[in-house]
């Protein structure tokens, strides 16, 4: 291992000393051994002329985020729960020829403000933070590969695991500005 590496849990090599990746540029760069830290998390931001607490129930009613995302085709509560922290729901979702389901628990619903939620219950965080602007909201969705997320990668797909976790990323990264465009569309145009 490189002196400037460190081997997170699960073993996956990062590279601590990374550069982040700027925002709207993506770029996963999986070089030798070597996944950088900063590319296992990453947000962008749009502003749209509505308020923070529409935005949020746009954002919070998850059975609407197959309209908006690349990936997830389809989400619904599981046992008839809602936007609530501790509620559970399903996606469906699909890429590079390939469908899959995954479940996820909402860790934050404070309307007006932040809905999250972590995929598998510990694997993936994603975010929705609502900021009042003088124009509207800015809206900020984050994604963070957590070290659960990466223990499971390594324990499901062993020496693929650095590969697969930088095509995670690279959705993530190109995803999250198209997610946010979508919602904008949605949110302005009604």
């Amino acid at each position: 291992m490189c002196p400037g590496c460190f081997v997170i849990m699960g073993g996956v090599t990062v590279d601590h000393g990374a550069a982040p990746v700027r925002a709207g540029r993506p770029g996963i760069r999986v070089t030798g051994h070597t996944m950088r830290m900063a590319d296992l998390s990453y947000e962008e931001s749009i502003v749209i002329a509505r308020s923070p607490e529409m935005l949020y129930d746009l954002v919070a009613d998850v059975t609407r985020m197959g309209a908006w995302s690349p990936v997830c085709q389809a989400c619904w509560w599981d046992e008839g729960a809602g936007p609530r922290v501790g509620a559970w729901f399903t996606g469906r979702n699909e890429a590079a020829g390939r469908t899959w389901e995954t479940r996820s628990e909402v860790v934050a619903a404070e309307p007006g403000r932040e809905f999250a939620f972590v995929v598998g219950g510990a694997w993936v965080r994603w975010s929705y933070t609502f900021a009042p602007v003088d124009v509207g909201t800015r809206v900020t969705e984050s994604w963070e590969f957590l070290p659960a997320g990466l223990a499971r990668f390594k324990e499901r797909y062993g020496a693929d695991a650095q590969a697969q976790i930088a095509d995670r990323t690279q959705a993530a990264h190109s995803g999250i500005p198209v997610t946010l465009a979508a919602i904008k569309r949605t949110a302005e145009s009604a």
